[in-house]
């Protein structure tokens, strides 16, 4: 973030636009979206991690198949015409109703069929860029590619429960299945291909209109996923591939037996004698993607809680020390400037803060947080922010603000938010109140869920933790942004300093 600079922004991921195919994606509505960022004076577009979702994991994108891949599902069909590779009329016979939830199985189906006949097109055109792509990210995208093949051939079931000479691929065998699987594997990656493309269209239009992205980094890699296939050695594992040691967060008030997130620890002490190749190349290509980068569970790199593979619940679990400020100090001599964010909320100690600062990167501060009992010491209430932060009503994470102020927030502490605004507070303004606040406050970035800036309900919740259905799913629908919402974005803008960019006009960014 720009420093002295104070900024505002809009949270929603991909996913989460308006589209004819089941699925929000980079097309048409996603440069919609960027003019209405851009009218409004906002300076960052905030989304989700762009990595492929995967059916077994409730399509949630912190949890993916991949730390490198993107989500092929968010592939403009539309794009695709614009490119030859399909047509305006073959697109009809596979348009969805627009409503304000993703049908992931529904558009699982009908971009496969699509996807198969713009490949069989491709074919027969010139590949030069495309064979430049698979060379320059061989590095992960051959063993992705394999990895999706054999996930194929095997029903998809686990890498761990794949035949052994799979599991612990062996060359002979990885050799002979590709030279006799090379058609698929071809379209994996050409689909990585098209989707890098349509993502570098989508990025550099937002930044021609002054507009950054603001990307999400998970902190584990799912257990069944191609890094953890390809990378084993730097992950808890046994020899057979099952956990050694598993991902989670302790016991606290909200949660009695903590949570077990189901995910292999990293093995730090391998990864620093490797001095945390894999790490940066992640880090690195993210960055290639996003202006900046959220590094979820921030914590984890101070200490992380680590659960026996045995246990059903997190409550015997240990912290056990991460990486540290070696890691970044590493990070930063090879990638140079870090334009990172901690995520740095929930029960955090003193030492995780004193590495956030140490590196001078900005924290998050979620106004949600800042009502209950202890309102007036809380570190989420604007008069205890300082600068360096990235203030919110609430995230992907938190029931959106109309939804928590009608289920969540106890009565009395309702009344605070009136003492708070000196207004009177309702179901109907406590989202617009709320969003005021975090404007005004001095955090240098103010974000606000787009569902907030609607006054949406609970039904627009993005995400529920720990919950296992009915998650990342809400969408906005088609004229449901209206020049009402561009208009208050660009008052509060200017009110509250949050300084306009620079003026461009639409004819120059085409």
């Amino acid at each position: 973030m720009p420093h002295g600079k104070r900024t505002a922004g809009i949270l929603l991921h991909i996913s989460s636009l308006p589209s004819s195919f089941g699925i929000g994606d980079l097309g048409p509505e996603a440069l919609t979206f960027a003019e209405f960022l851009y009218r409004s004076r906002q300076h960052y577009w905030q989304i989700l991690p762009l990595t492929p979702v995967h059916r077994q994991q409730g399509f949630s994108p912190y949890s993916s198949v991949s730390g490198i891949a993107g989500n092929t599902l968010l592939i403009s069909p539309e794009l695709l015409v614009a490119e030859g590779l399909l047509t305006a009329e073959e697109l009809l016979p596979f348009r969805l109703p627009v409503t304000d939830q993703v049908s992931y199985e529904e558009a699982c189906e009908v971009k496969q069929k699509l996807f198969d006949k713009a490949y069989q097109r491709f074919t027969s055109k010139p590949q030069e860029a495309f064979d430049q792509f698979c060379n320059r990210e061989a590095w992960w995208l051959d063993d992705f590619a394999l990895y999706v093949a054999l996930k194929s051939r095997f029903n998809d079931d686990p890498w761990y429960s794949w035949p052994d000479e799979f599991k612990h691929r062996q060359l002979k065998s990885l050799m002979s299945f590709t030279l006799e699987n090379r058609d698929a594997l071809m379209k994996t990656k050409w689909l990585q291909f098209v989707f890098f493309k349509q993502w570098k269209a989508l990025k550099d239009y937002c930044n021609r209109l002054h507009i950054n992205i603001l990307g999400d980094l998970p902190f584990y890699m799912s257990h069944d996923s191609a890094d953890v296939w390809s990378q084993p050695g730097i992950f808890k594992l046994k020899k057979n591939g099952s956990m050694n040691g598993v991902a989670g967060v302790p016991p606290d008030y909200f949660n009695e037996n903590g949570q077990r997130w189901g995910m292999p620890v990293y093995r730090w002490d391998v990864l620093q004698e490797q001095r945390y190749d894999w790490w940066i190349k992640r880090v690195r290509k993210n960055l290639e993607l996003v202006d900046l980068l959220r590094l979820d569970h921030f914590r984890a790199f101070v200490e992380y809680w680590e659960v026996p593979a045995g246990e059903e619940t997190a409550i015997k679990g240990k912290w056990r020390p991460g990486p540290g400020a070696n890691f970044f100090e590493v990070l930063q001599r090879e990638l140079g400037e870090l334009p990172l964010v901690a995520e740095d909320l929930g029960d955090i100690g003193e030492n995780v803060y004193q590495l956030r600062d140490r590196f001078g990167l900005p924290g998050m501060k979620v106004l949600q947080f800042a009502f209950g009992k202890d309102m007036p010491q809380s570190d989420h209430i604007p008069h205890n922010f300082t600068e360096n932060f990235i203030a919110y009503t609430g995230t992907h994470d938190n029931n959106t603000t109309r939804g928590w102020f009608q289920q969540e927030l106890k009565q009395e502490w309702r009344r605070q938010i009136e003492l708070y605004t000196g207004l009177p507070v309702t179901e109907k303004n406590v989202s617009r109140l709320m969003a005021r606040i975090v404007y005004a406050s001095v955090a240098g970035t103010a974000i606000i869920p787009l569902q907030d800036l609607l006054g949406l309900d609970e039904a627009a919740r993005m995400n529920t933790p720990a919950s296992t259905s009915g998650n990342w799913g809400w969408r906005l629908v088609p004229d449901e942004l209206t020049q009402r919402e561009e208009e208050l974005l660009k008052t509060w803008t200017i009110l509250y300093n949050r300084t306009e960019p620079e003026a461009v006009s639409r004819e120059q960014v085409i």
